[in-house]
């Protein structure tokens, strides 16, 4: 069997879940509700720290290359949002910094 249907099924749905909230909300001329708008100031920073809690959850302490870099990156995601309030510039940043101290120090 093709799985081309699939994937056509799989990219419709993606699609309409996508465009739902555009058609829901209307256009730019429509004021979001309150709710929405509470969401989007504090969800950037639970998605921070979740990602904090994930990354720290199974560290070793035996070795500076077990914690080093998991607390390097999560203090630049914390500053960098902070002072930027741009989540994907925290997540981005703090990501190439922790990869970057893997490398650094296996």
């Amino acid at each position: 069997m093709s799985p081309l249907p699939q994937i056509l099924v799989i990219a419709l749905v993606t699609a309409a879940l996508r465009l739902l909230p555009v058609l829901l909300l209307g256009g730019r001329d429509r004021v979001l509700p309150a709710t929405l708008l509470r969401l989007s100031q504090s969800l950037p920073g639970a998605i921070i720290g979740f990602l904090v809690v994930y990354s720290l959850k199974d560290l070793a302490f035996t070795a500076l290359s077990g914690w080093l870099p998991a607390l390097l990156g999560v203090l630049v995601a914390g500053l960098l949002q902070y002072y930027r309030k741009n989540t994907l510039l925290s997540v981005f940043s703090a990501t190439a910094a922790y990869m970057a101290l893997l490398q650094v120090l296996a």
